[in-house]
């Protein structure tokens, strides 16, 4: 295959939204936050921010103005962070889709790929095949082959909706490296699994 349109196929992807797969739009009516929630999301529990930066990003600032959105995104990812700073994986893969997107933050993938790059390494199979992609096409980070092959081959090994397209791009990643390099990353591979027995289950 061409290395410059399979590079060019793969940043289509990235732009169409396929690096996470969790792009979030927002919609015409508010959403409500419940007041337990609100109460637990003050208290630091995690999951109930994540409901609270849900409830922003969803719209629960009011009018749908561009100023309003552009609040309710800034509040939403300060509750997200609130979350990440916890270890939330959910809350880090959304974190890292405003900095990818401009949402609430300034446009930043180094951002983006420091917060996919948390939850990848604790085995997020969604966050390990976006570094997979970014690294394929030097998003966020240089361009590395081989750290594509790395990221691709974990995320691939996970069942789950997308692991046919990990598995994809892993085959067209690993024709820019060789053999040796392939085998160097399965030994990679390897050690991270046994580092990380609870990870790869479907997701």
């Amino acid at each position: 295959m061409n290395p410059r349109r399979n590079s060019l196929l793969i940043a289509a992807l990235l732009l169409a939204g396929g690096i996470a797969g969790r792009a979030q739009t927002p919609v015409a009516q508010p959403a409500a936050i419940d007041a337990a929630v609100q109460a637990k999301a003050n208290a630091g529990d995690a999951a109930a921010e994540i409901q609270v930066a849900e409830a922003y990003a969803a719209g629960k600032g009011g009018s749908r103005e561009t100023r309003q959105i552009q609040a309710d995104y800034k509040a939403a990812s300060d509750w997200y962070r609130k979350a990440a700073d916890q270890g939330n994986i959910a809350a880090e893969i959304r974190l890292g889709d405003l900095y990818r997107d401009g949402r609430g933050v300034t446009r930043d993938m180094l951002q983006a790929t420091g917060w996919y790059r948390k939850a990848a390494d604790a085995g997020d199979a969604g966050a390990q095949g976006t570094l997979g992609l970014l690294y394929s096409v030097g998003m966020g980070v240089q361009q590395d082959y081989i750290e594509a092959y790395y990221w691709l081959t974990l995320a691939s090994a996970v069942a789950g909706p997308n692991q046919q397209r990990y598995v994809t791009n892993r085959q067209s990643v690993g024709e820019h490296i060789t053999t040796d390099q392939q085998q160097a990353v399965e030994d990679r591979v390897a050690a991270w699994k046994t580092a990380h027995p609870r990870a790869g289950a479907a997701q």
